[in-house]
């Protein structure tokens, strides 16, 4: 049967990338990125929303967007939802939350000498 894992996403990062570990020592970059959404409510006023998103880079896409993007730049990014669970050490209680694995990002508010498009793929082979 086939299967299909795929988000894509157009938002403004909500802060800095930041460089975490794994406890294997493995480098990956981590940022928020909030995707905004209107509509019209019954009464045909305006609403507004935020959905905020944690994002997450790996390998050579990871460094890139440590280096280029920054808190407000405006970024498309496509790649899988990673769902998480885990249950807090003191209380016991169950948390869970939905990490995306960015395989792709663009730069749209981007200057001209920055990279259009990076992929995963690309950035592996270099």
């Amino acid at each position: 049967m086939p299967a299909l894992n795929r988000v894509q996403l157009i938002g403004r990062l909500g802060r800095d990338p930041e460089a975490r570990f794994t406890p294997t020592g493995k480098k990956y970059a981590t940022f928020t990125l909030a995707v905004n959404r209107t509509w019209k409510s019954a009464e045909g006023e305006k609403q507004e929303a935020t959905d905020w998103f944690l994002v997450n880079a790996w390998n050579k896409l990871g460094d890139v967007c440590q280096q280029y993007l920054k808190k407000g730049k405006l970024v498309f990014i496509e790649g899988r939802l990673r769902p998480e669970r885990w249950e807090d050490k003191d209380s016991g209680e169950p948390h869970s939350r939905t990490i995306v694995v960015a395989t792709t990002m663009q730069m749209l508010d981007r200057k001209p000498d920055e990279a259009e498009v990076i992929t995963e793929e690309e950035s592996m082979a270099e």
